[in-house]
């Protein structure tokens, strides 16, 4: 691939990562929303062993930290420089290895395009700490295996 189509592979890439957050951001927020309005119409617990109404609020508030957790994603994906190239590991690189391909931006996980898997990866993770500031045919010995990078944009 050239300078260009890296470019634009990486924003389509992005893209996805930000399509993937926005879905994880509506359903949070609608499970959120519901769970709020079923505790509403359910009222005040009918005695003291009634929990129901504490566990939907329960629910609802583990939503809403679901939902604050994608809207930081998609904080963070916006941070990226489309058109900036990395020659080394850093974040927001697009890291090709023999062993899996990775996007270091945040934590989406799995991310499919062009019919190729990539993980999305937080710069805090284990791998990224071992790969940091590596460039293209370096190698790593992470975890036993001996990785190497076979490219970096």
């Amino acid at each position: 691939m050239n300078d260009l189509e890296k470019s634009a592979f990486k924003l389509r890439l992005i893209n996805v990562c930000k399509a993937h957050a926005l879905e994880i951001a509506e359903n949070s927020r609608f499970v959120m929303e519901d769970s709020q309005k079923s505790a509403n119409e359910y009222g005040q617990p009918k005695d003291r062993y009634d929990s129901y109404r504490a566990q939907l609020l329960t629910r609802g508030e583990m939503f809403a930290t679901q939902y604050q957790q994608a809207l930081e994603q998609l904080a963070v994906l916006e941070k990226i420089g489309i058109d900036q190239l990395h020659e080394k590991v850093e974040f927001g690189s697009v890291v090709i290895t023999d062993k899996q391909k990775m996007f270091v931006a945040t934590g989406c996980g799995k991310v499919n395009l062009d019919g190729d898997t990539y993980f999305a990866v937080s710069p805090l993770v284990p791998i990224f700490l071992a790969m940091k500031g590596m460039k293209k045919g370096d190698s790593i010995n992470f975890r036993g295996q001996t990785i190497k990078i076979l490219d970096v944009f």
